[in-house]
């Protein structure tokens, strides 16, 4: 298990992360969203064991993982900008990984490999992004860690690259009970894979929740009116957004489905229709409520 606790980082004046706290438990994956600069990148960080924090703390599985080799022979960190030796060849990183984590899996580096169609004999250096990032992933899988933590890693990788990483990730979590952090700003592929969410904002996290009770709790409405019913009409109806096309009245609503189209349905429409929200018109909703202008969110 993973918790933040009232964590704050700061560089110089600049306050990262400000005050945030949840939890990530075991054989989970959660997903970190926001806006450029929310402070994803350096939680990750933070969770790494790379930054210290300056105030609150962090815990994985009880203890602290700032200079803890202990902690952090259980984390594999993939930055957005993966790190490899100047000139290493994708073996050479292996054998460095190898000697470094005692719970390096050689079967497990060999199977992965034939997986992913690279020379392992190349420079890394002379790969592309994509490619880059899939020698991370195979290393990363090979260590066996207990907590996996990626950020940005669908970026460069092509839609067959992206459906075998959330299928290796899935099956770890599964199989293993490893927990995988992953910040990426492609909500369609964090909405197929992560089962809790955090939206983060200029350094603090907006909400933090289960993503099927998150996206239970919310809904997109369609109705056909003749008339139009007047505004107080749909007093008791938790509604957060709403326009109009003539007689077709678009609404986001929260609450139960049930007790909103108990509700409309009292207002005799000729047509309605409860439609799925994707995870970014959710988001936009909760920041809209938030009172955030959204207009550089989720970019």
């Amino acid at each position: 298990m993973i918790e933040v606790k009232s964590l704050v980082k700061k560089f110089g004046s600049t306050v990262a992360l400000d005050g945030i706290s949840f939890t990530i438990g075991g054989g989970s994956v959660f997903g970190l969203v926001g806006s450029n600069g929310a402070g994803k990148s350096t939680l990750l960080r933070s969770l790494a064991g790379i930054y210290r924090p300056e105030n609150g703390e962090i815990l994985v599985d009880g203890q602290a993982p700032f200079e803890n080799s202990a902690v952090k022979s259980r984390l594999f960190f993939i930055s957005d900008y993966p790190y490899f030796f100047q000139q290493a060849s994708m073996k050479e990183m292996a054998d460095f990984y190898s000697k470094t984590y005692t719970s390096w899996d050689a079967q497990r580096y060999q199977e992965l490999c034939s997986l992913f169609p690279l020379d392992t004999n190349a420079r890394i250096i002379n790969m592309s992004k994509g490619m880059q990032r899939q020698v991370a992933l195979i290393n990363a899988l090979s260590v066996r860690p207990s907590y996996l933590l990626l950020d940005e890693i669908f970026d460069g990788l092509d839609p067959v690259m992206r459906q075998l990483l959330k299928k290796l990730v899935s099956s770890e979590v599964s199989e293993r009970g490893m927990s995988a952090v992953i910040a990426s700003h492609n909500l369609r592929e964090l909405e197929d894979l992560c089962d809790h969410v955090g939206l983060m904002h200029k350094g603090g996290v907006i909400f933090e929740q289960e993503l099927d009770t998150l996206k239970l709790g919310i809904h997109r409405v369609q109705a056909v009116f003749k008339p139009v019913p007047a505004q107080d009409a749909f007093q008791g109806l938790d509604i957060i957004k709403q326009d109009s096309r003539g007689s077709l009245l678009n609404l986001v609503i929260r609450g139960q489905r049930e007790e909103i189209l108990e509700k409309l349905n009292a207002l005799n429409p000729v047509f309605i229709e409860l439609l799925p929200l994707t995870l970014e018109e959710v988001f936009i909703s909760e920041m809209e409520v938030a009172g955030y202008d959204i207009e550089n969110i989720l970019k």
